[in-house]
């Protein structure tokens, strides 16, 4: 049984027939054979060029777990964290904000 994907092609392929006629199929293949080999070559000096970056000058992705983003937050506000827990921390943030 023929899938979403064949009909389409069938359909596609139908439609330019009726629009261009028999005669003009094969230069529509053509083209599409030329677009996609185009296509692929891009591809392939793209990929080729983002590997010929040496990894140290690659940006590395700063991920900060929660409690880095909470001390950070505490510190910019002035708020002592020494000794406290993340929940004390939390509500010193909460009031801090909230008077401002």
């Amino acid at each position: 049984m023929l899938g979403g994907w064949e009909w389409l092609i069938i359909g596609v392929v139908a439609i330019v027939i009726i629009l261009w006629g028999s005669a003009k199929f094969p230069e529509f293949a053509k083209a599409l054979g030329r677009a996609k080999g185009e296509f692929s070559r891009v591809s392939k000096e793209f990929t080729d060029a983002v590997n010929a970056v040496p990894i140290e000058s690659k940006p590395k992705p700063t991920i900060k777990i929660k409690d880095e983003i909470l001390l950070d937050t505490a510190k910019n506000l002035g708020i002592p964290t020494d000794g406290k827990t993340r929940e004390q921390i939390s509500k010193e943030i909460s009031l801090k904000i909230t008077i401002l």
